[in-house]
């Protein structure tokens, strides 16, 4: 491991694998029971009970699975178009295209960095079929004012939720305000089952819809009754998963603490400090800050040198990304771009670790 100082480097993100997953993976790979077997089924259930009020749950094999399945069982597909946020990771554009919809990208709102509703508003056209909210970084979308502009058009809500496990608004938790919300279960998310996805809903012929549709479109064996496709979770995912969901709470609070010291320590009018909607709970997926005056790059690299990872999420918007190249004219969207730099937050850092973090920070911006 890098040192700076005799101090051991931090890391951007840092996945949690430890004894307790490692013997869940062992238990189910032991048992010979290893795919859409009974941890999947509790998983979907501890899912339900824990992170979405009680909502049914279908376990997938990863987040793009997640959307890409939900707009399928949706109906949603060539013709449709669905209005997305350009600001995200790809998989939120590219599982639309999956399904042959034409993703039309949206404006944010600059201090959530999630879809702007006002924005969303001037895009709703005769081909609009569902609104795609993504909760960036851990801060839930605006869904009080985007779920009655769905509504009043007819529109989906399709929650893009990877980011975002225990996050609420208004004491609501993302992934129960639209049709459908989708999470992901990838190493660095504030939960993982080393990979997989899940879709939550409260509308129980969805659920089996998407059961079908991730079981090559049959419930009982050779008894297909649409087409559908491989897209399970292994029972070793969800057994592994179901022991990162025990810690979820814990992880989180974390995080939360986390954020609340980097908040208090960050003293340089160089960074402005993540943003919190009346009513949300951040579940900081990430710690993003924004770097002023164009030196985000240099600030990055500077807190390299010291030791401090560091992570840009997303220097390209997906409108600029070559599959698509809309061309929009997307200001705030590209303005984030440019200046958005996301910090060590992860529950495995020590209170001295998060206090370097802010100290690198605060020391680097005065050369700046």
């Amino acid at each position: 491991m890098q040192t700076y100082d005799g101090a051991p480097s931090i890391p951007a993100a840092s996945p949690v694998i430890g004894d307790a997953e490692i013997e869940a993976a062992v238990r189910v790979l032991r048992s010979g029971r290893v795919v859409q077997g009974p941890e999947v089924a509790a998983f979907e259930e501890e899912f339900g009970a824990r992170v979405v009020d009680g909502a049914h749950c279908v376990a997938v094999n990863s987040g793009t699975s997640a959307l890409q399945l939900t707009l399928l069982a949706l109906g949603i597909g060539a013709g449709d178009e669905v209005i997305v946020p350009s600001f995200s990771f790809a998989a939120t554009a590219n599982a639309v295209r999956l399904v042959g919809a034409e993703p039309v990208f949206a404006d944010i709102d600059p201090q959530t960095y999630c879809v702007d509703p006002r924005a969303v508003a001037a895009l709703v056209g005769p081909r609009t079929a569902a609104i795609m909210p993504v909760h960036l970084y851990g801060h839930p979308a605006d869904m009080a004012e985007l779920t009655p502009l769905a509504q009043r058009h007819g529109l989906a809500v399709v929650e893009d939720a990877c980011q975002a496990h225990g996050a609420a608004l208004d004491a609501r938790p993302v992934g129960a305000h639209g049709v459908a919300g989708c999470f992901s279960f990838y190493p660095t998310k504030n939960m993982h089952a080393l990979e997989g996805g899940m879709v939550t809903t409260a509308d129980a012929e969805l659920a089996r819809t998407l059961r079908l549709l991730r079981n090559q479109g049959m419930e009982q064996r050779y008894a297909n009754e649409i087409v559908g496709a491989n897209m399970r979770m292994t029972d070793v995912n969800a057994a592994v998963g179901r022991v990162q969901l025990a810690g979820l709470a814990q992880a989180t609070e974390r995080r939360r603490a986390h954020a609340k010291r980097l908040d208090a320590f960050l003293t340089t009018d160089a960074v402005t400090t993540p943003f919190v909607a009346d009513g949300a709970r951040h579940v900081y997926h990430q710690y993003t800050v924004r770097v002023a005056n164009g030196q985000r790059d240099l600030m990055q690299s500077k807190l390299a040198e010291r030791g401090i990872g560091s992570a840009v999420y997303y220097p390209t918007p997906i409108h600029r990304l070559a599959p698509f190249c809309t061309g929009d004219q997307l200001p705030e969207t590209d303005r984030a771009a440019a200046e958005v730099l996301s910090l060590p937050v992860h529950p495995t850092l020590t209170d001295r670790e998060v206090e370097r973090v802010a100290d690198a920070v605060n020391s680097v911006a005065g050369q700046l």
